[in-house]
């Protein structure tokens, strides 16, 4: 039945996705299966509708201001599907077992969490030190290194859903230094859209997507990120990224241990 309080839980991620431009996978599934008990994989087959049908808006906003490159699009793709595949016929496999199942996913949930707030915090000394001791990469390299890191996301969001955003954009940035950040954000948004979607119909194949569920996360997280977008101008970024990332290396930490 439709429950307000997953509305009013969506209403928050979405207002705080909007002030800090973190992924709601990041907030949305540790929320579920932390405060609500919702079955590890019925929160991370569910979130990943949920990201494709917002993240669909996003991407058409990007493209529509030209910032999306789909070239690295097509790249991160090429990687990402079969990754998420072979992640979905081993989800499969271990269908049997509801418990080594929710155990795996809640795993990999706590580590990618954890990877999320280091990304979020230390982004630029992460690009500094690469740019110092690697320095820019030639394209025969990029090419090849851009679709392993489509396969990495796409394994880690099929189990998490967590991990297209800042640890992919940290990433992206590295291999393509010379493009405006814009440009590489709207790529990622845009290749999350066909990952998302991908994953998110074999989860519910598989049975571990609650409709439900669904529509009430969307009632009140569409508002919720016009209203935290709006917002984010008055907020003080530098005050409020700390603040998440220690939330997440903590919602992490009780996840994977």
């Amino acid at each position: 039945m439709f429950n307000p309080l997953y509305s009013a839980s969506g209403f928050v991620v979405g207002a705080l996705v909007g002030l800090t431009g973190v992924g709601g996978g990041s907030l949305m599934t540790p929320l579920l299966v932390l405060l609500f008990g919702v079955h590890p994989a019925t929160a991370v087959g569910t979130d990943l509708l949920f990201a494709a049908i917002t993240k669909t808006g996003g991407t058409l906003a990007h493209a529509a201001s030209c910032t999306v490159d789909w070239r690295i699009t097509r790249r991160l793709a090429t990687g990402s599907v079969p990754a998420v595949a072979a992640t979905l016929f081993l989800m499969s496999r271990l269908g049997h077992s509801v418990d080594a199942a929710g155990h795996l996913i809640t795993t990999v949930l706590g580590f990618a969490l954890i990877l999320t707030a280091i990304a979020l915090v230390f982004r630029q000394k992460i690009l500094d030190y690469f740019a110092d001791r690697v320095g820019e990469l030639d394209e025969r390299r990029v090419r090849p290194l851009t679709v392993l890191l489509g396969a990495a996301v796409g394994g880690l969001v099929t189990l998490s859903s967590v991990g297209a955003g800042a640890i992919g954009v940290t990433v992206l940035l590295m291999l393509y230094p010379r493009l405006p950040v814009a440009r590489i954000v709207g790529s990622d948004i845009a290749h999350a859209v066909p990952l998302t979607l991908v994953a998110g119909l074999g989860y519910w194949i598989l049975g571990s997507t609650d409709w439900v569920l669904l529509g009430s996360l969307l009632v009140g997280s569409l508002p919720g990120v016009i209203i935290g977008s709006f917002a984010s101008a008055r907020a003080p970024d530098w005050v409020l990224r700390p603040i998440l990332a220690t939330a997440l290396v903590l919602i992490g930490g009780k996840l994977a241990l």
